[in-house]
């Protein structure tokens, strides 16, 4: 659904509207992460934690309903087969690739098994990268990769995401296991971040158009790998307000980041690669997502071997230590956005550059 649904604000509005209509977009968006984790904490709190999984459904055919009401019918007028055995090949390299990922950090399976999965999924994706190299209408065409913006926004997107996407994990372990929060509580304190990026999306063009892409992201990325550094300054005594402003500051800055690495995309794509340009950057942000979030479980496993028997100033330690390591793997994806030159982006930006 991410990639049509982006694909779509695509195709509806130029290069130039683009940065402030997937703003615009991204706030409704944002509506959810904000009420999520407080509706979450109020059902587990005072109805069963099955009942999330309900939350879905009458928010899902409200979607359905207004889909069918309001989006035009996009068609292209020529479609092209699917790609089975690519489809195939780096469907399951990613999916067991993910779930080693997920795992690694457990002792349901022996190294040498893990590794065994390892070499398998690895085996796959190469396989889908000779495949998709050698076919005429691939799954993912890589050769978008060869556009300059286009893979400096899908790597550093894909890196940057796996430091930051840990943290929504790391976060109500912080407060509730180490700090002895309340699911609700936790919920609460959530909250901020959703705050600050619906804050910033009204300022993210002027932001874009006056410093650029590559000035952006560079500084950016430094900036949020810092503050995620920072989350280990929390710990019991500190104060809610200052965690307040922690989380608030952390929004503010990860928004501006998102929105720039999604619109820099299809900065230099045509209009007849959007859609793969789309399917390629989606794919590699919910990767990434899922990365982001088994990297910080085994980090945290690892910094916390006993984690069942650990008490909570263990467990603060811990976590503390994974922070470091997420918010290091943030600094270092600001590397891939070197990359880029000063005017790029310009076409989504605006941006007039000086020579």
């Amino acid at each position: 659904m991410v990639p049509v649904g982006r694909l779509t604000i695509v195709r509806t509005f130029a290069k130039s509207e683009l940065i402030r209509a997937m703003s615009f977009v991204a706030i409704p968006g944002l509506i959810g992460p904000m009420l999520g984790p407080v509706t979450g904490g109020l059902i587990v709190g005072y109805l069963h934690w099955r009942m999330i999984f309900f939350v879905n459904l009458p928010i899902g055919l409200a979607g359905l309903y207004m889909v069918y009401r309001h989006l035009p019918d996009y068609r292209e007028k020529k479609t092209n087969p699917l790609d089975v055995i690519g489809l195939i090949l780096f469907g399951s390299g990613v999916a067991l690739l993910s779930y080693v990922l997920e795992v690694f950090g457990e002792h349901a399976l022996s190294t040498t098994e893990i590794l065994g999965l390892l070499a398998i999924s690895i085996a796959l994706l190469c396989g889908y990268g000779i495949h998709g190299a050698n076919t005429r209408f691939p799954l993912l065409r890589l050769t978008l990769f060869r556009i300059r913006t286009f893979r400096a926004a899908v790597i550093g997107s894909f890196v940057t995401r796996i430091g930051i996407g840990g943290i929504p994990f790391l976060f109500p372990l912080l407060y509730q296991v180490g700090l002895g929060f309340t699911p609700i509580q936790s919920g609460l304190l959530m909250m901020p971040q959703a705050l600050a990026a619906i804050s910033l999306k009204i300022a993210m063009p002027r932001i874009l158009r006056l410093f650029g892409y590559r000035t952006v992201l560079i500084s950016n990325t430094l900036i949020i790998g810092v503050m995620i550094l920072l989350f280990t300054t929390i710990k019991a005594g500190t104060p809610v307000w200052l965690i307040v402003l922690q989380v608030f500051g952390y929004g503010f800055f990860t928004s501006l980041q998102y929105t720039s690495m999604n619109t820099l995309v299809y900065a230099d794509v045509s209009e007849a690669e959007s859609s793969g340009a789309s399917s390629i950057a989606s794919t590699a942000q919910q990767m990434s997502m899922s990365f982001g979030v088994a990297t910080a479980s085994l980090m945290t496993a690892l910094f916390i071997p006993d984690r069942f028997r650990s008490d909570a100033p263990q467990m603060i330690h811990g976590i503390h230590h994974a922070f470091v390591f997420m918010g290091g793997l943030t600094i270092l994806s600001a590397l891939v956005f070197s990359e880029l030159r000063s005017g790029d982006g310009g076409a989504v930006s605006n941006t007039k550059v000086i020579e």
